[in-house]
């Protein structure tokens, strides 16, 4: 049986986030805004959902190349395992180089990128359709004959690792900077000033940007983002507006093989007649302003409510997945990314959160009747039930409200 180690690793997640938390509000430093949080939260809750519907499929690679194509037998031992996990940090940089220098492979993995903070929470913030071409890079591994249950463990490991380098609380961390990727060296990679982009694309080594030349040290003050703000709450649109752009890009180009370079050449490329490659702006620091909105605390906490139903809900999932049908299944994870979605209209007061919100608990109760029907524990439904009667309530409180919120 796989272990997933990344859900079980969620309740630690959480306890480092509020320990971040909490020792960034007793120093009064502003690294935390509960909008923005929300939103990175929110984007790895819909990633590991998606995660959970494709993860058989994607997987299926791995394990034919592994099963009908491998060169070598090789022996569950020690140096297996450090082999192993230098060739999985290895492909890493490499599927994490390109999505950087591919527009196709960065329409996915930009959403890692797009929050203007940089905390815990950050790490959470994960593309939702990323792993549907990350497994490609790691092939020849299988090719070697690496087990495919060594390969998922260790590439859990190197996902686990990379969660506590998204901190600004960490500054140098010695002769370490030399060998390991460190907050610092993170920082750098989340940057949008010019002299950071692309840079430090490692896992847990830094060395193999210092071996193929994408090291950069932290020098002046990073300014995190895109260099084209997202501006939006929403998670959806979050995952979907660099391929909307690539799209309309693809259409002003006159010549077919333009069309085609738009998806396969370096973000910022445009053809001659678009104007040609576009770098990146210097930051203007005087005007610069992250994209924030404005919300009274009675709709921060309806907010804050849809955030952890959603959460509550999608911690559910991940651990019983595998237990449900895939009807019950899909009927939890839509219901869970409307709440996300309505949550992020909700705080960027956008006019359809009310009708949104509206099918939100139409689904909720239709899909309550449902679990009741196939036989799903009462206290489970009676609970859940009466959450959604509260919030009801609470959504016609502050319906007329939230536009003026």
């Amino acid at each position: 049986m796989k272990t997933n180690y990344i859900a079980l690793s969620v309740p630690i997640f959480f306890i480092l986030i509020g320990i971040e938390l909490a020792y960034t509000f007793y120093k009064k430093l502003k690294y935390y805004r509960l909008n923005d949080s929300i939103a990175n939260l929110s984007q790895g809750i819909g990633s590991q959902l998606v995660g959970l519907f494709m993860k058989s499929v994607l997987f299926v690679g791995y394990m034919y190349i592994f099963e009908h194509w491998r060169l070598f037998e090789i022996p569950n031992t020690i140096w297996t395992w450090i082999i192993l996990f230098i060739g999985v940090d290895f492909f890493y940089y490499w599927f994490h180089r390109m999505s950087h220098q591919i527009n196709a492979l960065w329409a996915a993995h930009i959403v890692h990128h797009q929050s203007e903070e940089y905390n815990l929470t950050v790490a959470l913030r994960q593309s939702w359709f990323q792993g549907w071409f990350s497994w490609i890079f790691y092939l020849p591994l299988a090719l070697i004959g690496f087990d495919p249950i060594m390969f998922l463990t260790l590439s859990s490991f190197n996902t686990l690792y990379q969660f506590w380098i998204h901190t600004r609380t960490i500054k140098s961390m010695g002769f370490l900077e030399y060998i390991l990727n460190t907050p610092s060296h993170h920082r750098v990679h989340h940057g949008s000033n010019p002299k950071y982009i692309d840079k430090n694309h490692a896992g847990t080594l830094i060395i193999w940007d210092m071996m193929f030349g994408t090291f950069q040290k932290e020098e002046e003050e990073v300014y995190y983002g895109i260099t084209k703000p997202l501006a939006s709450w929403n998670p959806v649109w979050a995952n979907v507006h660099y391929w909307k752009d690539l799209i309309e890009t693809a259409k002003k180009s006159d010549r077919i093989s333009d069309k085609i370079k738009v998806f396969v050449k370096p973000p910022g490329w445009f053809p001659e007649k678009l104007g040609g490659f576009q770098f990146a702006p210097e930051i203007d620091v005087i005007n610069y302003r992250k994209f924030d909105t404005q919300a009274s605390i009675v709709t921060m906490m309806y907010a804050v409510l849809l955030f952890l139903l959603a959460l509550a809900l999608g911690s559910y999932q991940l651990f019983y997945f595998d237990k449900l049908a895939l009807t019950p299944n899909m009927l939890l994870a839509t219901f869970t990314v409307i709440s996300m979605l309505t949550c992020g209209a909700l705080l960027e007061k956008k006019r359809w959160f009310v009708p949104i919100e509206s099918v939100r608990y139409l689904l909720g109760f239709f899909m309550l009747y449902f679990f009741y029907n196939i036989g799903f524990d009462i206290t489970w439904i009676g609970g859940l039930t009466l959450i959604q009667l509260l919030m009801l309530i609470y959504f016609f409180f502050i319906k007329p409200k939230y536009r003026n919120a």
